[in-house]
C-alpha cells in the first residue's frame, strides 16, 4: 500500500531529493518567480506571498496524501527546484508528476536524475502503478527529459490553454510499473534485469 506520509532522502549522484522546510520558502520563491518557470507554468497567484510559501513549505512533511521533495545539487547542497508526487488516486494506485527546476539547476543533467529518482520511488516503494503529467508542447526542454526517462505520450489537448496571446496545446504523457521495471528510467538502453521484490512488480 502506498503510503505517503515517509518523506524519504533520495540520493542520486548528482542530486539529493530531502524533504521541505519552511526556511526553503525564499529560494522557491525565486524559483517560482523565474521567467521560464513563468512562461511554462503560468504567473504565481497574487496571495502567493513570503508568509503563505513559508506555510506551504513548512507543511510539506505532514501530507500524507502527496510527497513533495525539495531537488538540491549533491555537490553544493543548493536547492534547485522540487518534485512532486499528487493527486494520489489510491484504487487506481496512481498519481500526478511535476517538477520546477530553478536556473542554476539546469544544463547539468539535474532534473532529469531527480525525475528518476521521485519516479522510481513511487513504483518500487509506493508500488504505483501509473504515473502520469501534462506539459506544454512548446516546452521541448521538459518533453525531452520526460521521454529520456520512459514518460510515453498518450495524447495531446489541444488549444486547451490560452497564454501570451496564443492558444496552447496540453500534451499528456504517463508511465506504468512494468515499464519503470523493465528500463527504471533508462529506455534507451539495452533490457535490465528485472527488478526483484519491488513495488513495481509487485501486485
Amino acid at each position: 500500500m502506498s503510503d505517503f506520509s515517509v518523506k524519504p532522502v533520495l540520493t542520486g549522484e548528482r542530486t539529493v531529493l530531502r524533504p521541505f522546510t519552511a526556511d526553503d520558502a525564499a529560494v522557491m520563491a525565486e524559483i517560482i518567480d523565474d521567467p521560464d518557470v513563468v512562461r511554462f507554468t503560468g504567473e504565481p497567484p497574487a496571495e502567493l506571498t513570503k508568509e503563505r510559501l513559508r506555510s506551504w513549505y513548512g507543511s510539506r512533511s505532514e501530507q500524507t496524501d502527496r510527497l513533495d521533495l525539495a531537488v538540491t545539487d549533491r555537490a553544493t547542497g543548493e536547492l534547485v527546484g522540487e518534485v512532486v508526487l499528487y493527486e494520489w488516486d489510491a484504487r487506481a494506485r496512481g498519481c500526478t508528476f511535476r517538477t520546477l527546476i530553478g536556473p542554476r539547476g539546469r544544463g547539468q543533467g539535474l532534473g532529469t536524475e531527480a525525475t528518476r529518482l521521485i519516479v522510481g520511488h513511487g513504483f518500487e516503494q509506493l508500488g504505483l502503478h501509473r504515473i502520469e503529467l501534462e506539459v506544454y508542447g512548446h516546452n521541448a526542454r521538459a518533453l525531452r527529459v520526460y521521454e529520456k526517462v520512459g514518460f510515453v505520450r498518450e495524447g495531446v489537448r489541444r488549444e486547451a490553454d490560452f497564454r501570451d496571446g496564443r492558444w496552447m496545446d496540453w500534451v499528456l504523457m504517463a508511465m506504468l510499473a512494468r515499464e519503470w521495471a523493465a528500463h527504471r528510467g533508462h529506455p534507451d538502453l539495452p533490457d535490465l534485469p528485472p527488478l526483484s521484490g519491488s513495488g513495481s512488480t509487485a501486485r
